[in-house]
């Protein structure tokens, strides 16, 4: 494959987005204001941003920066390690305002793919050149310019669409199946709310208990009505319950060559763990006060940024000091447990003030009171939830093979060593054929 040397800016534009001014920004409007926050830097792609309730903008601005589905925008600040140098697409026109950590990038279309662009800029290549020419100040910034100024070397044209089809069909697979994830996740929840929030789950002739009539009684503890022939219990009544520990981070015996996973309490933003980056040695998990948690452990984060969120562990591992491990002792409670404590992440947020968010204790987790459905509701809401998590879990372990094969094919392909012309590498067409 033969590669051209160019400089970004000869074969696409980097504009700024607008300077907003902060009297306008708004908890509601028609328009959202682009942050850095709707960069998801370690998937390469755009987020909705949760981080701020104030992201709406209310003011005036030039049409030339409200964003059209499609574009392709990059990062201009490096608020968090890496990210710059990711990209994103925009999911919808009209909807959002380019502000001024953010530029949009502009293909000459005789020259570059839009694709392969989205995939250029992200590449290696270009993020050590802009890490390189970074201002070394706190937060590290680029600009427009020094993006223009990064060098590349790109293949023709014909061989660019090629590339950037296969990559694309990668990550619309691996989007497909987050999507798809977040209905069954939410297909989850609204059982969960209609069967012990609503309390309409299914009496013995399959109708809805309590709009059918079912009888309820007041509970004293819960302060609330309950079904009746429900009892309630508190979560140490019902599970076990033990937080992990940190071996010591100067000893390299504890890490090094480590098999043993090892979670903290950052990754508890998802509603599973079916991965992590962590080991530790047998060594160090022997000389801190972490234990393994089976497989089909509940985990919840009891401070830092994501205190009071709560992750069903998909494989046998252990945790940093953060995390409190929640073991049902009945296997058909899992997932009931799982939700009510899930459900409560408001109420830890209260309990958990103050810039460290350590007010949730293992106790506080022990004492949480829930109402005791039947063995039989409880275990029938347990097999049809599973049957659900378990796509889940099967959808995430393919995003992982999917995203293994991309990264591992976005160098090759970038710097020549792979073809993507089918008369050399039939990489496409294999792909389009299946």
């Amino acid at each position: 494959m033969e590669l051209k040397k160019y400089k970004l800016g000869e074969i696409l534009d980097v504009t700024r987005g607008a300077s907003l001014s902060g009297e306008y920004y708004a908890t509601e409007g028609d328009y959202i204001r682009l942050t850095c926050g709707n960069f998801d830097y370690q998937n390469n792609c755009f987020k909705e941003n949760t981080s701020k309730d104030n992201l709406y903008y209310i003011g005036e601005f030039r049409s030339e920066f409200l964003m059209k589905k499609g574009d392709i925008i990059t990062p201009l600040t490096e608020q968090a390690i890496g990210l710059l140098g990711s990209t994103a697409i925009i999911p919808e026109s009209g909807k959002y305002i380019q502000s001024q950590d953010i530029a949009k990038i502009v293909c000459k279309e005789d020259l570059l793919d839009k694709d392969f662009a989205f995939y250029l800029i992200s590449s290696t290549i270009v993020k050590q050149q802009l890490s390189a020419a970074a201002q070394q100040t706190k937060i590290r910034h680029t600009s427009p310019d020094k993006i223009k100024d990064c060098i590349v070397w790109i293949p023709k044209l014909t061989e660019q669409k090629c590339i950037g089809k296969l990559l694309r069909t990668l990550d619309s697979k691996i989007e497909l199946n987050r999507a798809i994830n977040q209905n069954l996740e939410a297909m989850a929840k609204q059982l969960y709310d209609y069967w012990f929030v609503q309390f309409d789950f299914p009496n013995a002739e399959g109708k809805p208990y309590k709009s059918s009539g079912g009888k309820m009684v007041w509970n004293e503890k819960l302060k609330r009505e309950i079904p009746k022939g429900w009892d309630t219990a508190f979560v140490k009544d019902v599970a076990t319950t033990y937080s992990g520990g940190t071996p010591k981070s100067t000893n390299a015996e504890y890490y090094d060559n480590g098999k043993i996973p090892w979670i903290n309490s950052g990754e508890l933003n998802s509603s599973i763990i079916t991965k992590t980056i962590n080991y530790i040695t047998e060594s160090g998990l022997n000389n801190s006060s972490a234990k393994l948690y089976p497989c089909n452990s509940i985990l919840v984060a009891m401070y830092g940024a994501t205190a009071g969120k709560v992750s069903l562990l998909t494989f046998e591992a252990c945790s940093n000091q953060a995390v409190c491990g929640v073991m049902p002792i009945i296997d058909e409670m899992l997932f009931y447990v799982y939700f009510h404590i899930s459900s409560l992440y408001n109420h830890f947020i209260t309990l958990s003030t103050g810039s460290a968010r350590d007010n949730i204790s293992q106790d506080t987790i022990k004492n949480i009171l829930l109402p005791l459905p039947t063995n039989k509701i409880a275990k029938e809401f347990n097999k049809q939830i599973r049957c659900l998590y378990q796509m889940m879990i099967n959808n995430c372990q393919e995003i992982d093979i999917l995203t293994k094969q991309r990264d591992e094919l976005l160098p090759l392909l970038m710097n020549g060593q792979v073809r993507g012309e089918k008369r050399n590498v039939s990489i496409c067409g294999r792909l389009e054929n299946d």
